[in-house]
């Protein structure tokens, strides 16, 4: 079984290490960290990665304009993109799949709705 590699962009360190610990969880997982927008572009222009947890909602640069950036990458153009955010509302839902999300959780969020969000985007049987 192969590594998969998830980068978990959260500018609050508290539900970071929330979905990081969720994350752990699924045995072909590993996980690295960013805390805003502009260092997980630094981070995921360095090296490949399979999964992406992105928060809309952080100083420098916001999840959306990283996953509308990472969208018009050819090497992320199709990796899962999980949105987590505060913001609940239809049309920030419907802006964020348009920009091509992959799933969008609203928090407070569950452990084992990261579990099961991560399973379901990368296609992991139980």
């Amino acid at each position: 079984m192969s590594v998969i590699r998830a980068m978990v962009v959260e500018d609050s360190a508290m539900m970071r290490q929330l979905v990081l610990f969720a994350l752990e969880r699924v045995p072909e997982v590993v996980c690295d960290e960013a805390d805003d927008g502009l260092d997980a572009l630094r981070k995921l222009r360095r090296e490949p990665y399979q999964l992406v947890f992105l928060d809309i909602n952080m100083p420098i640069m916001d999840g959306l304009k990283l996953l509308e950036m990472l969208r018009k990458d050819p090497q992320y153009r199709t990796v899962p993109i999980v949105m987590l955010t505060t913001e609940g509302r239809p049309e920030d839902i419907s802006r964020a799949m348009e920009l091509g999300a992959s799933a969008y959780l609203t928090k407070p969020i569950q452990a084992q709705q990261v579990v099961d969000t991560a399973r379901e985007v990368l296609k992991l049987d139980d």
